[in-house]
């Protein structure tokens, strides 16, 4: 197994690069890259525009690192595929987000990945 992974990183370069700004001028590349990312999510009620919405939440979450951004979004449609009851596969961000320090990765009082704890009402899609 070690000679197969060594074999295929030998194809690869590994780019190490900074977080990425969520604007250019004009332009919004973080939030074309969730625009990007969401395009290829197969979820059966998420509404596409969503995340895009989100950009200035998911930034300060993420500290602009693609990779947190990608792992993120994976995790949350993972859960909503695979953890959420009612059949709705769609992700949302909490109501109502605390500023979240871009230091830690998980803080204490922002929501989680985890479904809502409400009600049942209110368990409408998977949390950023």
């Amino acid at each position: 197994m070690a000679r197969r992974g060594a074999q295929l990183a030998g194809h690869a370069t590994l780019v190490d690069c900074g977080p990425l700004s969520a604007r250019h001028g004009k332009r919004e590349p973080f939030r074309d890259v969730i625009t990007d990312i969401e395009n290829n999510l197969d979820l059966q009620q998420h509404k596409p525009g969503t995340l895009p919405r989100h950009a200035p939440y998911l930034h300060q979450r993420t500290a602009g690192r693609i990779g947190s951004l990608t792992r993120l979004i994976r995790q949350a449609a993972i859960t909503a595929i695979t953890a959420i009851s009612d059949g709705t596969e769609r992700i949302t961000k909490p109501p109502s987000t605390p500023s979240a320090s871009t230091t830690s990765p998980k803080p204490t009082t922002a929501p989680t990945l985890a479904p809502e704890a409400a009600s049942p009402a209110h368990q409408t899609g998977k949390r950023l």
